[in-house]
């Protein structure tokens, strides 16, 4: 028996209403560049709207201008998709409040989740959006992944309830030090400044 092993997501398809509805939110409201437009192949009745969130994936949507949405809220069942998230620079989470305020986006306000800050609200539709920004840069040569596994291993090892930034920072310097090696026989902290111990 062998794996079938995946190297990233490739797009994330949704069920949509209106045709401008999609593009006035994943466009209008979340700056996705609409790049794609064609009939859905298995149902020539409905839209297919392709989407880029930034990185050069895709976010799709079927569209059918006689399908009503509704901006209510769903719970959903196993299996089903509860939120989907969205990176964004620190610069723009920064503003994410005043903006979301701006257009009468009703939302969560700030979360702070230890090695990330997020705030979340839903689309048109009732779908939960996330927006989400890493309070750390990986290493060169390394993902975020990278470091969150080296930082819940760290986590873990302490008993500690969840990450933190002490983590992260503990976690980037032992990337570093796998990563490069150094002339010095002993890379543990110093004190070049003389700070008397006590």
């Amino acid at each position: 028996m062998r794996k079938l092993q995946v190297q990233g997501v490739h797009h994330i398809t949704l069920l949509g209403a209106g045709r401008q509805t999609s593009i006035d939110f994943w466009e209008g409201t979340l700056g996705m560049p609409f790049v794609f437009d064609q009939p859905n192949l298995d149902n020539p009745g409905e839209g297919h709207l392709y989407f880029d969130p930034g990185d050069g994936r895709l976010i799709t949507v079927f569209t059918d201008e006689g399908r009503a949405g509704s901006n209510r809220p769903t719970r959903p069942a196993p299996g089903e998709v509860h939120h989907l998230a969205f990176a964004v620079s620190h610069a723009v989470f920064a503003q994410a409040v005043e903006r979301l305020d701006e257009r009468g986006i009703t939302h969560s306000g700030v979360k702070d989740r230890g090695f990330m800050d997020s705030i979340y609200f839903r689309d048109p539709l009732g779908l939960l959006i996330e927006l989400a920004a890493y309070r750390f840069e990986p290493p060169s040569g390394h993902s975020h992944a990278d470091v969150l596994h080296e930082a819940h291993l760290i986590r873990v090892a302490r008993g500690d309830h969840a990450i933190g930034e002490n983590h992260l920072a503990d976690a980037i310097e032992r990337l570093i030090a796998r990563r490069q090696g150094s002339l010095s026989h002993d890379r543990g902290a110093k004190d070049p400044y003389g700070t008397p111990q006590g």
